[in-house]
């Protein structure tokens, strides 16, 4: 482990030196060390079963451990005493701090924006929730703006865009493996209309059948990459005077935050966020500080009983 900590990767086949040290600084994080000795084990285990590797192998990767260690949520129904192996060489990996967009972050990155299209792309993450993927991989005919779509075989009522995953040649993905629909409000709507007149203007009838396209460098038309959102939103942070970077997911953390804090409850959240599971929601909702201040103030004081305070 210390070897894949310090150990750059050799460059044109000349092999990097090391420079171990308290002040070194290491090349690879733990995350990315322990998906690296993942792979390991899984090719050791795999020569093991095919007799490349004898068995002793196992004993130094792995260490025989019980189910009395594991969370309740993984020893399933029954609960009973199981066996496993265990990896001997892990490294603790550090909990990364999330946050969201403040509204006024997203507010001025929208004001930063310089075409229609642009502040269809905040929009569509910051009050739609999309994720970078998604709205990237979103087609022309997945959004309806009717008031009612069953004429084109949609009963879904109000304006709505249908998250698909699919393969798509800009390397767009959904990381959601079911369809969901995302319901559009008024202003996404609006941004929605201002678009569509700004992409006829610039390409015509032209263009691929992807909703976000290359407007203003080439090659023209073709499909709005999730790294180019990626790039758009550094853009635009700098642009409206930010003093951190707002990356495109937590503009998606906005969103789920803000429903929460209009009322939502949690089963509205899973939904509009696209979630199988209720628990994925739980990171996506940051409460209001103020909203969080009135809870507190809503505890009642200690009532008096029998002639003195209860304590």
């Amino acid at each position: 482990m210390v070897w894949l900590k310090h150990t750059p990767a050799p460059r044109d086949g000349i092999a990097a030196v090391v420079r171990p040290g308290p002040e070194a600084e290491p090349v690879r994080g733990e995350r990315r060390i322990n998906r690296v000795l993942v792979a390991v084990r899984g090719l050791l285990s795999y020569a093991v079963s095919t007799g490349e590797a004898s068995r002793g192998v196992l004993g130094q990767i792995y260490e025989l451990a019980d189910s009395r260690g594991l969370p309740a949520e993984a020893t399933g129904e029954d609960a009973g005493l199981f066996y496993r192996l265990r990896p001997v060489h892990t490294l603790r990996e550090p909990v990364a701090d999330v946050d969201r967009a403040a509204d006024a972050e997203l507010v001025a990155m929208f004001l930063a924006c310089r075409s229609a299209r642009d502040r269809l792309v905040v929009l569509l993450l910051g009050r739609a929730g999309l994720r970078r993927g998604q709205a990237a991989g979103l087609r022309r005919s997945d959004v309806h703006l009717l008031p009612d779509s069953r004429t084109l075989g949609c009963a879904y009522p109000g304006a709505h865009a249908h998250v698909r995953r699919r393969e798509n040649s800009n390397g767009a993905w959904s990381k959601s493996r079911h369809d969901w629909v995302a319901p559009l409000d008024f202003l996404t709507v609006s941004a929605f209309d201002l678009y569509y007149e700004e992409r006829h203007r610039l390409l015509g009838e032209g263009g691929s059948d992807f909703l976000l396209v290359n407007l203003f460098r080439g090659p023209l038309g073709a499909p709005m990459s999730p790294e180019a959102i990626g790039e758009l939103f550094e853009r635009l942070r700098v642009r409206a005077g930010l003093g951190r970077r707002v990356g495109p997911h937590m503009a998606r953390r906005a969103f789920g935050s803000n429903v929460a804090d209009a009322g939502g409850t949690p089963d509205e959240v899973q939904a509009l966020l696209g979630h199988r599971s209720p628990d994925s929601s739980g990171p996506y909702r940051f409460p209001d500080p103020g909203r969080v201040r009135a809870a507190a103030d809503r505890v009642p004081t200690p009532r008096v009983f029998g002639g003195r305070e209860d304590r």
